[in-house]
Parts: C-alpha cells; structure tokens; sequence
C-alpha cells in the first residue's frame, strides 16, 4: 500500500503530485523548513523551482573572530566568472550560474541529481560588519568572503588602575 493511497482513503482528500522525489511530501517539508529558516533570519529566499531545473543555492559557512567575519560558500563545478557577489550594508548575496558542461542528446539516466542553472542567496550579517571593505577569493570550488568588523567593534584591552583599599 502507496501513501497515495492511505492518503485518498482519509476523509480529507488532498492532492498529491505524481512524480520523482522533488515532488515528494518530504521535499514539500524540507522546502517549507528553508523559508521558514530564510524568513526568520532576515535573508532573502527565491521562490521554489519544483521542477527541479534551477540548483539549489549554495551551503555556506558563517564565522566569526575578533576581527572579522567570514564565509565561506561551495562553488563546485562553477568559475569566478560565474560568480557575483553584491554588497549592502548588512547583507551579501551572492548570485552564480552553474553552466552544463557539454550538450546533452537524449542521454539515458539511472539518477540525475546535479542540477544546472542561476541561483542567489543572501546573508545577514550584524551590524558590527564593515561590508563595504569585503574582499572574496576563491580556490578549489570553495568561494570564500572575509568582511572586516567596524573598529568600534572590535574588543581593545583596556588596563585598569588598580586602587588601595583603605
């Protein structure tokens, strides 16, 4: 017995698209987590592409240390030039196409996964960042973007004067 048909069987018809995995419930779930997420970070989120054509946006890393922030974002199978990183303040997106390296006729696939096509995504950083002076560099697939923080937020040491009790 399918899902489809325990589903039918309810007193609440729904319905549910046929096809391959990227039309599934649990794909449905996973996509709505995202925005979710998207939305309550701050970030922007594209719209789904339930068809499956356009790639999903990178993953990326956030940190931090005592001077700057960095991130660091997987760009597999892309080149610089592909790739487009826009600054305002607060925000970086970064925008990319992942082209298809040959030209496919007709070719017969057991499982396509790898998905071709532009994507963005865009992360919120505080109010500590001083985006206007990021510098990105990318090496082995792996773009990486360090954004210096405000020098009003980076911690200085400060000596105390130690006073004698009376």
């Amino acid at each position: 017995m399918s899902v489809r048909d325990l589903i039918q069987r309810s007193r609440f018809p729904l319905s549910i698209r046929q096809g391959g995995a990227d039309s599934s419930l649990a794909a449905l779930q996973d996509e709505m987590n995202r925005v979710f997420d998207h939305f309550f970070s701050g970030a922007q989120a594209r719209l789904t592409d339930w068809a499956g054509r356009a790639p999903a946006a990178p993953a990326v890393d956030v940190s931090e240390n005592a001077k700057e922030f960095v991130i660091k974002a997987e760009m597999g199978g892309m080149a610089p030039e592909d790739i487009e990183i826009e600054v305002t303040d607060g925000y970086i997106t970064l925008r990319g196409e992942k082209k298809s390296e040959s030209k496919e006729e007709q070719e017969n696939y057991l499982c396509r996964e790898i998905a071709y096509g532009s994507f963005f995504r865009t992360i919120a950083l505080p109010e500590t960042a001083e985006c206007r002076s990021a510098e990105a560099s990318f090496k082995g697939g792996m773009m990486t973007v360090i954004v210096p923080k405000k020098e009003a937020a980076i911690a200085k040491p400060q000596k105390l004067k130690i006073k004698s009790a009376a």
